[in-house]
C-alpha cells in the first residue's frame, strides 16, 4: 500500500466539510483547480473514486475510511502542538458531533458550553436523528454521536447516558377545544398534531399503538425544528410529543398540560465516540456523559 499523502487528504476533507470545491479552495488559500487536482491525485493514487460528486456531495466507503483516519492523525497533531507548546495558541481545532434535533433544543447546549469557553475549539454539529447519527460516525464524519442504539460500531465505543421520557402535551386551550372528555380516537382524527419529518415516527407510532389511529388520519404538521414544536403547542395550534428536558418548565408553569402522564414514551439515549480518544475530545466526551447523566438520571 502507498504512503498516505496528507495533504491531498486535506483537501478531501475541506471539500466534504464546505460541501463545495470553491469553498475548500478558499479554506485551504489554494485554487479551485488545484483542489481539484489534489482530489483527482488522491483517486488516481487508490485506482478508484472517493467522491460521489452530487449534491450534496458525499464519500465513497474507501472515501469514508480516509477521511476517518485523517480526523484522527488531525486529533493527534493537535494534542501533539499542545503537549509541545501549551503556552503558544493553536489554530483552532473543529470537533464535529452528530446530535438529534431534540437534544440539541434542549440540553446539548448548556452541556457543551462551559467546555467552549475555557478552550480553543470550534463545534461543527450534524443533525440527525437518533437512529442515523450512529451512520455519521461510521463514515467518518464526526468523531462521536448522540445515538438510541446501544451496540458501538467497530471502533468505538458506546456509553449509556440514561432515559429520556417524551410526553404528549397540549396548551390548556387546545385541550379543551379538541379533548373536553379526554384522548380517544373519534376525537383524535380532527386534532392537529406535529411531526419532524419523513423519518419521525414516534408520533404516529405512538397514537397508532395507544388509540388504533394511523398516520394520515389526521391533521399533521410537518416542522422540522425541535423549538417551533415547543411554540405550536404554546400558541394551541397542535398538541405533540416533547422530550421532558423541553416540556418540564412549560408544565411546571401550567402554559401546557400533559394529555397522558401515566403513558410517557421512553427514548434510551448513547453517546458513541473513537476508541482514540485524548484530550480535548476526551474532555468533550467527559462533559457530555457526566452532563447527560446527572440531567436523565432521574427519569
Amino acid at each position: 500500500m502507498q504512503n498516505v499523502d496528507y495533504k491531498l487528504l486535506s483537501a478531501l476533507n475541506a471539500v466534504i466539510t464546505e460541501q463545495s470545491f470553491e469553498k475548500a479552495a478558499d479554506k485551504l488559500a489554494i485554487t479551485q483547480s488545484a483542489v481539484s487536482q489534489r482530489i483527482k491525485q488522491l483517486e488516481s493514487s487508490y485506482a478508484q473514486p472517493l467522491l460521489i460528486r452530487s449534491q450534496p456531495i458525499e464519500l465513497t466507503p474507501l472515501g469514508e475510511k480516509l477521511l476517518k483516519h485523517f480526523k484522527q492523525v488531525e486529533l493527534l497533531e493537535f494534542q501533539l502542538r499542545e503537549e509541545i507548546s501549551p503556552t503558544e495558541r493553536a489554530s483552532s481545532l473543529t470537533v464535529p458531533i452528530a446530535v438529534n434535533a431534540d437534544t440539541l433544543a434542549s440540553w446539548f447546549i448548556p452541556a457543551i458550553s462551559p467546555l467552549l469557553k475555557t478552550t480553543d475549539i470550534t463545534l461543527d454539529l450534524h443533525l440527525a436523528n437518533e437512529k442515523k447519527t450512529q451512520m455519521l460516525l461510521n463514515k467518518g464524519a464526526v468523531f462521536a454521536a448522540i445515538c438510541s442504539k446501544a451496540r458501538a460500531i467497530s471502533g468505538c465505543k458506546s456509553t449509556y447516558l440514561g432515559n429520556l421520557p417524551y410526553v404528549l402535551v397540549s396548551s390548556p386551550d387546545f385541550e379543551r377545544r379538541y379533548f373536553p372528555n379526554g384522548l380517544n380516537a373519534e376525537t383524535l382524527v380532527n386534532a392537529p398534531a406535529v411531526d419532524f419529518d419523513p423519518n419521525d415516527n414516534m408520533h404516529a407510532n405512538f397514537i397508532e399503538e395507544h388509540f388504533n389511529v394511523q398516520a394520515g388520519q389526521y391533521p399533521c404538521h410537518r416542522v422540522r425544528s425541535s423549538e417551533a414544536f415547543v411554540f405550536l403547542a404554546l400558541e394551541g395550534a397542535a398538541y405533540t410529543l416533547l422530550p421532558i428536558t423541553q416540556a418540564k418548565p412549560h408544565l411546571a408553569a401550567g402554559t401546557l398540560v400533559n394529555l397522558l402522564p401515566k403513558d410517557p414514551v421512553v427514548q434510551k439515549l448513547y453517546w458513541h465516540s473513537w476508541h482514540l480518544e485524548q484530550g480535548i475530545h476526551r474532555e468533550v466526551s467527559t462533559r457530555i456523559i457526566n452532563y447527560a447523566s446527572e440531567l436523565l438520571s432521574e427519569y
